[in-house]
């Protein structure tokens, strides 16, 4: 049985359990989604959690009767009668072009659905309502606020029980929680939301990520660019972001009587670092990356964090090249983008081929030759692939690689673009070896995505106990009594002439208390240090994972971190 017919089926039977609560609910839209199922309503007054329980049981009442679905087909002029009192419903009525509508009942509930469902509410095995929240109808902040009430369908207890605890763990590992907990960044309202303020560790942690995504880029080639935060409008209209992208940017800001954009992109602007000069066939490819922070409008309801933000940092590249070289371009990213998710600890992951979507530039013709290109870029690296129809920007086709983190969730990381149309729109070339004007061929890629976004990814694949290379404090250091401070200090000078990020535990309290709150911090390692370790130039060593080991010598114990750091190893050693 299809698991979103069972989900579907489950949002009608919950809104028959509402209706019979609210007689006088007014009702939206009940879909199936990704991992369950919604309903959104009007009702009374609002709902609460305890509301909940009360809403399953009559949702069990329904399941128990084993009422049939049964479908029926009336004209429009019938539906709004049906519906008369559904202002919701007779709005989704107008819209639809047939006269004819489809209408799915079970017992004394009708809905306006094109179905399909179960055969009846019987097959509904394992279902769990799992919270309330405010949705504006249609998703348009100028509608009515209504309720909606989440759920989710497995076809057994098995799969259901199984869901729950992973999403239990989730909740456990949410980045917004730790991100609060271990001090790493915050959104105020003050400043605005969907704006991130980085606090010294979460900075930290995203330096240790932005000098190794420099050092792997400079490697292979890249040159690292900087380019403003805003442009004027005409650039973006040259671009077609004004035609295609409107709604994703900010409105123009007035600046010397000229209309000025805050970016959304940063493509923009490494072409026109391109044509500052006439290119030849020899300096090319010419491969520029930068982590460039833009600016996209989100909606308030859709904003989540870091992983849905309206200010980001994109770690950005573009390649120009000859036609010839395209390939094997793609290739190469292909490869550094595969190192990049094994590197952080993401080992299982899903790469889509994103085509053509209905609003698009270019020609056709365009179009399939840069989705030929990705194809075959994936099928030299032996990737397994799905298409993704319709998934593609509009200036182009994509590579997307989406990274599962530790409870099988999946992330949005790499992406790959080829661009036959920004180069055409602004007439990018290059003087070719028959000294003639060629057309460029572009690549759009990043292989983190924005950084906001990957450190929410990382924050929850670790739970925030991160991997010690990329830890922002790596070691703490713990004084039985203040006798041993000066051992302490003379530790923490040696580690961090080797650049590893130590503390002193300085804060009053027991060697214990030090020791939770060091846990509680998710710190690698803690150093124990008292009269024995200070006459023998020992530590005794304790894991956050609560192993410990005695008189350690300190070089060995440095050595070992040292190599765990250097290796960007994922397990603690002693």
């Amino acid at each position: 049985m299809n698991i979103d017919t069972i989900r579907h089926s489950a949002a009608h039977v919950m809104a028959e359990a509402v209706l019979s609560l609210f007689p006088n609910a007014k009702f939206g839209i009940g879909p199936s989604i990704s991992n369950g199922f919604y309903y959104d309503f009007e009702l009374p007054r609002s709902l609460t959690t305890d509301d909940i329980p009360i809403i399953t049981d009559k949702m069990n009442e329904i399941i128990n009767k084993d009422l049939p679905f049964k479908k029926e087909e009336v004209n429009k002029e019938n539906a709004r009668q049906i519906f008369s009192s559904q202002p919701y419903k007779l709005e989704l009525i107008d819209e639809i072009e047939e006269n004819m509508v489809s209408l799915y009942s079970q017992g004394e509930f009708t809905d306006l659905c094109r179905g399909p469902h179960v055969e009846s509410t019987g097959k509904i095995k394992a279902f769990k309502l799992l919270s309330i929240a405010g949705a504006y109808w249609r998703g348009d902040e100028n509608n009515q606020m209504l309720q909606r009430i989440y759920g989710t369908a497995f076809e057994s207890k098995d799969t259901l029980d199984d869901y729950i605890r992973k999403l239990n763990e989730a909740g456990k590992r949410d980045h917004r929680k730790l991100g609060k907990e271990l001090d790493l960044f915050s959104i105020n309202e003050e400043c605005g939301s969907g704006l991130v303020l980085w606090h010294p560790l979460g900075a930290t942690i995203r330096r240790i990520i932005e000098q190794f995504w420099k050092d792997e880029h400079l490697k292979r080639g890249y040159d690292i660019l900087y380019t403003p935060h805003i442009a004027k409008l005409g650039l973006w209209k040259t671009s077609g972001h004004w035609k295609f992208y409107r709604d994703n940017m900010y409105s123009p800001m007035e600046v010397d009587e000229e209309e000025y954009i805050i970016k959304p992109m940063n493509c923009v602007y490494h072409i026109l670092i391109y044509k500052t000069r006439l290119r030849s066939y020899r300096e090319l490819p010419l491969r520029w990356a930068e982590l460039g922070t833009v600016y996209r409008y989100e909606r308030s309801g859709v904003l989540h964090g870091l992983s849905r933000v309206r200010g980001f940092t994109q770690d950005d590249a573009h390649i120009f090249c000859r036609f010839e070289q395209l390939e094997d371009e793609v290739v190469e990213v292909l490869d550094l983008a595969l190192l990049m998710i094994d590197t952080f600890g993401f080992n299982k992951y899903k790469i889509l081929l994103s085509t053509r979507p209905e609003k698009y530039a270019g020609t056709i013709d365009m179009w399939q030759k840069s989705t030929d290109i990705l194809s075959i870029a994936l099928e030299r690296k032996k990737c397994a692939y799905e298409i993704d129809p319709g998934e593609g920007v509009f200036y182009g086709p994509k590579i997307d690689i989406k990274f599962e983190d530790a409870i099988g969730r999946a992330w949005q990381g790499p992406t790959i673009q080829v661009d036959f149309n920004l180069p055409k729109r602004f007439e990018v070339t290059y003087i070719g070896d028959d000294g003639k004007e060629q057309p460029i061929a572009m690549v759009h890629r990043t292989v983190l995505g924005s950084m906001e976004r990957f450190l929410a990814s990382l924050i929850e694949h670790y739970g925030g106990a991160f991997p010690t290379w990329l830890s922002p404090v790596q070691v703490t250091i713990i004084p039985v009594a203040d006798r041993h401070l000066n051992y302490a200090y003379e530790l923490e000078s040696n580690l961090k002439k080797d650049d590893i990020r130590t503390e002193i535990a300085h804060q009053q309290g027991t060697v214990n208390n030090k020791i939770r709150q060091a846990q509680n911090r998710k710190i690698p390692y803690m150093l124990i240090v008292g009269d024995r370790e200070m006459t023998d130039t020992n530590v005794s060593v304790r894991l956050r994972n609560g192993t410990q080991k005695n008189d350690i010598p300190f070089s060995k114990f440095k050595e070992v971190i040292t190599k765990t750091i250097r290796e960007k190893g994922k397990e603690l050693n002693i």
